[in-house]
């Protein structure tokens, strides 16, 4: 009998000031007294560092490809894929294992730093700042007819943290409740349902949950009272009315001949949001092109702090999107090919991929963001801003969001808001 090798990654993440301190591109940090801004610490002697530029430019190529194929608004979490991948890389072998690497950025051979990435992040974000709520989790659910190898397990144990527990997959609604009760209370009840069967064929259920909340900082507040309907210019040149959140602060900024970027912190500074306008003229694909030429977090923590008149809409996206096409056309088709697929460093039963999906939401309000994304696998010529540049920043029209680790520009959440 064939058996897929399935795995599902859940990834969740909600977003959740007082004295201050300097950091990067000019931003300033708020904090209580007991919570001081801390930057993201990656060890000296570790290749964690480096390879966070690679996983942003792999963040700006998934982005990329999402926006690609829709049209509308999206919700991503480019995280969630680095994990999933990070712990299907420790299965895989020989061509299979030498795609994901160069997907996420790396060399081929480069798991022990994959690895190394994947923990460093697992153990800092969520002691970045004791006035948000994050929580990462990661979990696997095995069907007991076809065991995991113990060498794998330790691995994703050591580096992932991952809870491995053998389940009787014949007993389905037992498996299926196992599993959506894990991801509930992984992600305060915002993600109760990630399935609704299970299949006695599947090898391995594998999920990742992040849940992340966090308010606007002190320094950027918007009120409520002059929150009003205004128009927003669609792709297609029409306008429509949108809740117009409005805002007049000194925030990071930065620009490029092809569009505007500020950063618009969370908490005390530890995360952020950077809302890429195109100016006008330029569409949201100008953008990905220019972004893909740019070193994201070179351009990241070039920013400078402006005056800034801002606009921002206050919405909700709801997004799905099966992603096997997409992680194929990135460079790794080998995983969802039965005849090339190597995942025997998982198991001995391993066969292939067959499914990878992701569904998320966002809700951006005055009070500041929360998020949510499902990742279920079934296996980015600058013209330089001036410091004190007075900047109208008005998102009337399609722009991307990017939300961020401040220190580092690593890339956590990204979509697209075009009214639709």
């Amino acid at each position: 009998m064939k058996r897929l090798l399935i795995i599902f990654a859940l990834t969740i993440i909600a977003f959740g000031c007082i004295a201050c301190s300097s950091g990067p591109g000019g931003d300033v940090h708020w904090n209580s007294g007991n919570n001081p801004y801390r930057p993201l610490d990656m060890p000296a002697d570790s290749k964690a560092a480096t390879y966070v530029r690679e996983g942003n430019s792999f963040a700006i190529n998934f982005i990329d490809q999402v926006n690609a194929v829709t049209d509308k608004d999206f919700i991503t979490s480019p995280l969630s894929m680095q994990f999933l991948l990070g712990m299907l890389l420790n299965g895989a072998q020989g061509q299979t294992a030498d795609e994901i690497c160069k997907v996420l950025g790396y060399g081929a051979d480069e798991v022990a730093a994959v690895n190394d990435f994947c923990l460093q992040l697992l153990r800092q974000l969520p002691d970045l700042d004791r006035q948000i709520t994050l929580e990462i989790a990661n979990a696997i659910v095995v069907n007991q007819k076809w065991p995991l190898l113990e060498n794998y397990k330790a691995t994703v144990g050591k580096f992932y943290e991952a809870e491995v527990e053998n389940m009787d997959f014949s007993d389905r609604a037992g498996t299926v409740k196992k599993i959506n009760d894990w991801c509930s209370d992984h992600t305060n009840g915002l993600i109760p349902e990630i399935i609704n069967d299970v299949d006695e064929d599947k090898l391995a259920i594998l999920m990742n949950a992040m849940y992340f909340k966090s308010q606007w900082a002190e320094s950027l507040k918007f009120d409520k009272a002059q929150t009003k309907n205004e128009p927003f210019k669609l792709e297609d040149g029409t306008k429509k009315s949108v809740p117009m959140m409005k805002n007049h602060s000194e925030l990071p900024c930065q620009g490029t001949d092809v569009f505007t970027a500020v950063r618009l912190p969370y908490g005390n500074g530890a995360y952020n949001m950077v809302v890429v306008l195109p100016d006008e003229g330029f569409t949201l694909e100008d953008v990905l092109e220019s972004l893909k030429e740019e070193t994201w977090s070179d351009f990241y923590l070039n920013m400078v702090r402006c005056d800034v008149d801002l606009w921002l809409p206050k919405f909700e996206t709801k997004f799905s999107i099966n992603l096997n096409d997409i992680l194929s056309t990135m460079g790794m088709p080998s995983a969802f090919d039965k005849n090339t697929a190597d995942f025997k460093a998982m198991s001995d039963h391993a066969l292939f991929l067959s499914l990878v999906k992701q569904d998320a939401v966002i809700k951006v309000d005055e009070e500041g963001t929360e998020a949510a994304a499902v990742s279920r696998g079934d296996m980015m010529d600058s013209a330089i801003l001036k410091p004190g540049k007075n900047v109208v920043f008005h998102a009337d029209r399609p722009f991307f969001y990017i939300i961020t680790e401040n220190s580092t520009g690593a890339i956590i959440f990204a979509g697209k808001f075009c009214g639709k």
